[in-house]
């Protein structure tokens, strides 16, 4: 009985990863080589697909990894990929790579993310960026769209809070569309009811967008670069962000220069 529901929900699944993606059938089997007389008849339950198959079209719909799971699942199948705890030793190699990132970046800020925002770990610049916050949102987890937007938080040392704000939901709504993960739409909802409503995306003068906040040292001006692991075979791993900030002045470029000591 479990997997004749499974077969009746994996093909509108895929149908409604397709359409997400705003793919007809005819570019989708261009994509993945499957004819579209294959694809009609997997989304409409006449064919059930293999778990080969199953992959090979969310590949080519750029589905997450925990969202593969799911579509297995939904066929009746076991899931392929771990979402490991990120303090599981098996990944010890890695964040250890990615920790040292961090390090690595000194004497600016970077941080380590999740998929959702919260910090997973930082570099000890990142102290700079965070006085005058209420101890309450440095509580773990941190998330830091609700940092930098939270009246007790970074909002009043923003400078150009309109910008960042439109910035950072532009950010919450692509993840939102590319995964239609609940939780990243209540990000975006968050975003709206933490600003006050919905941020504007303005374009930029200059030639990057960049974070100007003001701390007891002067306004610092940044702007930040993003990477993310483009091999994880591991759900929680694929989500991971690292977060670097560079100066975009001298000005700045001094004060993270100074030696504390």
């Amino acid at each position: 009985m479990t997997t004749m529901v499974g077969e009746a929900q994996v093909g509108p699944m895929l149908r409604s990863w397709r359409e997400r993606r705003r793919f007809s059938q005819q570019e989708l089997s261009n994509r993945s080589t499957v004819s579209t007389r294959h694809l009609s008849r997997v989304e409409t339950g006449r064919a059930h697909p293999t778990p080969d198959m199953i992959l090979h079209l969310a590949e080519n719909l750029e589905v997450p990894l925990r969202e593969r799971n799911r579509l297995l699942l939904a066929a009746g199948y076991a899931p392929r990929y771990s979402e490991r705890s990120l303090d599981d030793g098996s990944l010890s190699v890695v964040m250890d790579g990615l920790r040292s990132l961090l390090d690595a970046h000194l004497p600016y800020p970077a941080l380590l993310l999740d998929d959702y925002w919260d910090v997973v770990d930082t570099n000890a610049a990142i102290s700079v960026l965070l006085a005058g916050c209420s101890p309450a949102l440095l509580e773990p987890p941190v998330n830091v769209i609700r940092l930098c937007l939270h009246e007790d938080g970074l909002a009043r040392q923003i400078d150009n809070l309109d910008q960042w704000a439109g910035h950072l939901h532009h950010q919450a709504v692509s993840r939102a569309e590319r995964t239609h993960d609940p939780r990243h739409h209540a990000l975006v909802a968050e975003i709206v009811g933490l600003y006050g409503g919905t941020p504007r995306l303005d374009p930029t003068t200059g030639p990057v967008l960049t974070l100007r906040l003001r701390t007891a040292g002067g306004v610092l001006r940044m702007f930040s670069t993003s990477a993310q692991l483009t091999t994880a075979t591991d759900a929680a791993l694929e989500g991971l962000r690292l977060e670097t900030f560079l100066p975009a002045d001298e000005a700045t470029r001094g004060l993270f220069s100074v030696d504390p000591a």
